[in-house]
Order: C-alpha cells, then sequence, then structure tokens
C-alpha cells in the first residue's frame, strides 16, 4: 500500500489549491474513488467537498474527515514533486491526509471484512481559511447519512516519526482573531497637548493585556499581538493606532471572561489618553474537545495510541464537527520537527501506513 499512498501524496503535493478554489485537487479525489470500480456513492454535499459513502446496511455511520487545502508559501523543499502552483504549497500535511483517506477508501472496497457500520468519507475545503468544516456541518449531510461519529488525523513534526497521539478531552484550542483600534487626535509632535495620542493607547494596552494575562494560572490560554499600525510621520501625534492578535482558549468560560478583560482594559486606556476606541472579535473556532466515551473506544482498538499531557495552542476547524456529534481528533508523528506552514516542510510517506492502519481499525468499531 506504500506505493499507492505515495503516488497519491506526491500528485496532490504537485497541485496545491487555496481555500475553496480547488478545481484541480476534487477533480483529482473524484477520479481516485471512482476508479476503484466499487459501489460507493460519490457526491458532493456543498461548496468545494467531495464526499463517499460506503453503505454496509446499518442504521449508523462512522466519518472519515480529510482537509484537502493548501497554503500561500513559496515552496523551499527542492523535492522533485514540489508544487506546480506559484506561491502555493502544501505545507501543513493535507496531502497526507487524503492520501490516507483515499487509501482507506482503497482498503475499504477490497476488503471490507468486519466492518458492520457504514463509512462516510469526507474531503473539506477552507480548513486553513474560514472553517469548511463548519459548511459541510450545516448541509445536513451527517443527519442524511445518519453519521453518529467523526475521525481526523493530522500529521504532527513534534511526534516521533509514526508515533499515534491525542487525549481524551480537550486537545486543541479555540481560536478568536482580537483587532483593537484606537481613535485619537493629530497634532505636530511639537504641540502634542493639542492632540490625544492614539499609538501611546494602543502600546498601553498591549502592556495592560500582557499583565493581565501574566495573572492567568487556572488553565491553559494565551493572547499575543503580533501587529501594530500607527500613525503617518514621525512628526506628528497619530490618530489612530491598529493592534491585532489571537486569542486561544480550551472552554467557553474562559474565552468569555477573557473578551470582557480586552474590551474592558482597551476602553480604560483609551479613556486615560484621551481616545476612543472599537474592539472586533472574530468568530474563530470551537475548540477540539474528543469526546471521552469515544476516545476510550478508540484506545481499545489502537494499543499503540499515546496520551498526550497537555492540551497543545493550535487551532483547528475539526472542532465545528464535534459541536454536531461525537469525535476524536489524532495527531500521526513525522519526526522532522519542521514546523507546519514552514516553506520546508515535508515528510515521509511510510508514516501514513500508520494513519491508514489506525483508520481500518477505527471504521471497524462497532
Amino acid at each position: 500500500m506504500i506505493d499507492t499512498l505515495t503516488r497519491i501524496r506526491r500528485d496532490l503535493h504537485r497541485i496545491p489549491e487555496l481555500d475553496f478554489d480547488l478545481p484541480q485537487t476534487i477533480d483529482y479525489v473524484r477520479t481516485e474513488l471512482e476508479s476503484l470500480g466499487s459501489d460507493a456513492e460519490i457526491f458532493s454535499p456543498c461548496k468545494s467537498t467531495v464526499c463517499a459513502f460506503f453503505d454496509f446496511g446499518s442504521d449508523a455511520t462512522t466519518a472519515i474527515r480529510s482537509d484537502m487545502d493548501a497554503l500561500p508559501v513559496r515552496e523551499e523543499t527542492g523535492v522533485p514533486f514540489r508544487s506546480t502552483h506559484a506561491g502555493c504549497m502544501h505545507a501543513c500535511g493535507h496531502d497526507g491526509h487524503m492520501a490516507m483517506v483515499l487509501g482507506l477508501a482503497h482498503r475499504i472496497a477490497r476488503d471490507p471484512e468486519g466492518i458492520v457500520r457504514n463509512v462516510l468519507l469526507v474531503f473539506q475545503p477552507a480548513e486553513e481559511t474560514t472553517g469548511g468544516a463548519n459548511v459541510v456541518c450545516k448541509s445536513g449531510v451527517f443527519e442524511r447519512y445518519r453519521v453518529d461519529r467523526i475521525f481526523g488525523f493530522h500529521l504532527w513534526p513534534d511526534l516521533p516519526k509514526g508515533a499515534i497521539a491525542s487525549r481524551s478531552g480537550a486537545l486543541l484550542a479555540a481560536c478568536n482573531e482580537i483587532t483593537v483600534t484606537m481613535n485619537g487626535v493629530s497634532s505636530h509632535i511639537a504641540k502634542a497637548a493639542e492632540g490625544h495620542d492614539a499609538l501611546v493607547a494602543g502600546a498601553m494596552f498591549v502592556h495592560e493585556m500582557n499583565v493581565r494575562m501574566d495573572k492567568e494560572r487556572s488553565e491553559p490560554c494565551l493572547l499575543k499581538f503580533g501587529h501594530m499600525t500607527s500613525g503617518t510621520v514621525r512628526n506628528a501625534i497619530a490618530a489612530t493606532s491598529v493592534v491585532e492578535g489571537s486569542l486561544r482558549t480550551f472552554s467557553l468560560e474562559k474565552r468569555q471572561t477573557l473578551q470582557a478583560a480586552i474590551k474592558d482594559i482597551a476602553r480604560k486606556v483609551a479613556d486615560a489618553e484621551g481616545c476612543t476606541c472599537t474592539v472586533d472579535v472574530s468568530e474563530g473556532y470551537p475548540p477540539v474537545i474528543n469526546d471521552a466515551a469515544l476516545f476510550a473506544r478508540a484506545k481499545e482498538s489502537i494499543p499503540e495510541l499515546e496520551t498526550i499531557p497537555d492540551p497543545l495552542l493550535i487551532a483547528e476547524d475539526f472542532s465545528h464537527y464535534q459541536q454536531h456529534l461525537p469525535g476524536v481528533f489524532l495527531l500521526l508523528g513525522t519526526g522532522t520537527g519542521i514546523p507546519l506552514h514552514a516553506s520546508t516542510f515535508d515528510f515521509d510517506e511510510r508514516v501514513l501506513e500508520a494513519g491508514l492502519s489506525v483508520y481500518e481499525r477505527l471504521v471497524r468499531i462497532p
């Protein structure tokens, strides 16, 4: 099977596409599924999504999910199967994810023994951008095909090569993008008293939020600001400043508490500097929370499954599925240490065999 997995992964690596705009990827996935000659129903329940339904006559269905989109990254791996699309690259392993799920389709079509539940394979768009998983959930496909559990994988560079790991409960964080705008009054710096300095207000806000976050000890969370713009020239008080950052949490309560703190501190800093402010918080992704009962059943089928001691501050739109039905998300080690989203991201395709083996056992859980 390694030859098939490698072929698929490398074929897809050459044609990375972004967001919902995935014509070549979708065509490849559909063609591969159709080539199996099985009785699987191949269809698209919503925009830029491909599904394959294997009907085993059950009243219940297990879903397996893969993402399909790539990143706007200029590839620097030097591999012979590098991207043929300039400025676009599979730098997050989604080519490997698709290869594993298409490999599973091959296995189901050729050796279905022991599978007693129906299987729905889901190839979704836009994991990296707007959350294509949410579009799939809203399509009603899970209700129509009686899906009551879902599994997914992500390649993970920080785990040993071929290792399988996850945890019950919180695994990955909720993500909200934060934008704080301070509006002041510009003046010449020689007459600074006539202005209200939005740059100072923005800087003070970041400082005060860092002080506030240093006191957070009750549960893991993160708020960091990575971008700030302000002013026009060096000798004029800035009329505006815009600070952009990201909030990561593992519970709705903590997310609400910190969002309230952001708004409160922004308002107090703005008032102190004679400015006004606006705070915009994106809806973002919920946290990935693995269902405890389903995780326990997966653990029984996968004795090599290692337990991660602490949740991770990465976000993933698999969480949208878990808002609708029990789900378990797993990590598959590449052992390279090359970060996700890096222009040099690559992995040994042999790790995909370990992931495929897990999928084969998961779809056989009664």
